[in-house]
């Protein structure tokens, strides 16, 4: 099965994020992965416009407490979309499952409750190298594509 490049997309596709604010929540766990992508992420975003002082960057220790940093987010902060980054890699235990399905849920939930775009820019791999593909790697950076689908959710709801 091929791998689409999560880097690759039109450009003319995605609106300016000139007048557009953004909180990214980036795990710790997993850093040369999640700083990699919050790399990405940011990077996009400016070339879309957003200001500097308008991406506000803030940590949380793993992948589980990005809708928690997410909701700090929406409850404290002024922003029209929130990125929530992390990893979390298959390992020998279930852990993977529980985790993976609780930052799922997580963000879901903070989109319905807070009517704002939360973005799950979350790598669930098989492992470290597939996680390194998707994080810059030969497979583009899945933080790109989330701050795509932040602005163009913003502006979405900004064409209501």
């Amino acid at each position: 099965m091929a791998t689409k490049d999560l880097s690759a997309y039109d450009i003319n596709s995605v609106p300016s994020a000139e007048n557009m604010s953004f909180g990214i929540v980036v795990a710790e766990w997993n850093w040369e992965i999640t700083s990699a992508l919050a790399g990405g992420a940011i990077d996009t975003l400016k070339k879309h416009g957003a200001a500097e002082e308008n991406i506000t960057v803030k940590y949380v220790p793993g992948t589980f407490e990005l809708p928690l940093g997410g909701q700090f987010f929406a409850e404290m902060a002024n922003v029209d979309a929130v990125i929530l980054l992390g990893c979390v890699i298959q390992g020998e235990t279930r852990h993977f499952d529980y985790i993976c399905e609780g930052v799922t849920q997580g963000t879901k939930d903070l989109n319905l409750k807070y009517n704002k775009p939360f973005i799950f820019g979350v790598l669930t791999t098989n492992d470290e190298q597939q996680a390194l593909d998707r994080a810059g790697g030969k497979h583009g950076n899945k933080g790109d594509e989330a701050a795509v689908t932040a602005i163009k959710m913003v502006g979405l709801q900004r064409s209501f």
